[in-house]
């Protein structure tokens, strides 16, 4: 993080109460996908007591920063206040490092919840086609998936596979196929030769 950025935290001395800083770390936090508005931004900008949005915005930019440092770089609630240069004052470095942990694991909790749902796979079906209507042309396979998401809403995705690209795709599931035999081969020698054991150590990793 640039120096300058950190210049502008003693504005936070402005505010009248830990409570505004709270207010202003939860504005920021509460807007991370849209920016403030120009309401949130006014009322900001009267908490510190600026006048426009020259000193404002830097400001902001650094809380940012840290925020995002705080919940995404993993930084344990202990090693918060090592985010800070020495030359960020240290009454500020307490109420931050304060307030960060506050919040820390509501924040990361809230990434969570954002994360992406991933769509399963429900039904595939598949047949061949030309792909144009050339005579003499190599058919392609037409990949149908039906897809769901944890909200029940449904999805499709088609794709065409030539010869080639088909061909390798059933070799490495072919060569998937064996690795899993392989695996179950040797699971069923081991249980074969010592059972006793191998059940005890199932009941260990079960348990």
């Amino acid at each position: 993080m640039e120096h300058s950025l950190w210049n502008h935290l003693p504005l936070l001395v402005r505010a009248n109460s830990k409570e505004s800083v709270e207010y202003i770390l939860q504005a920021l936090w509460r807007t991370r996908q849209t920016g403030l508005d120009s309401a949130d931004r006014l009322l900001i900008r009267d908490i510190l007591q600026l006048p426009n949005d020259t000193d404002l915005d830097p400001l902001l930019v650094c809380l940012r920063m840290l925020i995002r440092r705080c919940v995404y770089e993993n930084v344990s609630k202990d090693d918060i206040q090592k985010l800070f240069p020495e030359e960020v004052l240290p009454e500020l470095q307490r109420l931050l490092t304060l307030l960060l942990q506050k919040f820390q694991t509501e924040w990361q909790a809230d990434v969570f919840k954002d994360q992406v749902d991933f769509p399963r796979l429900k039904a595939m079906t598949w047949n061949m086609a030309n792909q144009d209507a050339a005579e003499g042309t190599d058919p392609v396979a037409v990949i149908n998936l039906k897809l769901q998401d944890d909200t029940q809403s449904h999805s499709e995705v088609k794709f065409q596979l030539g010869k080639d690209t088909l061909e390798t795709m059933v070799k490495s599931m072919y060569c998937i196929r064996d690795q899993l035999s392989d695996l179950v081969s040797f699971a069923l020698e081991i249980y074969v030769a010592f059972p006793y054991a191998y059940i005890m150590r199932c009941n260990f990793v079960c348990d």
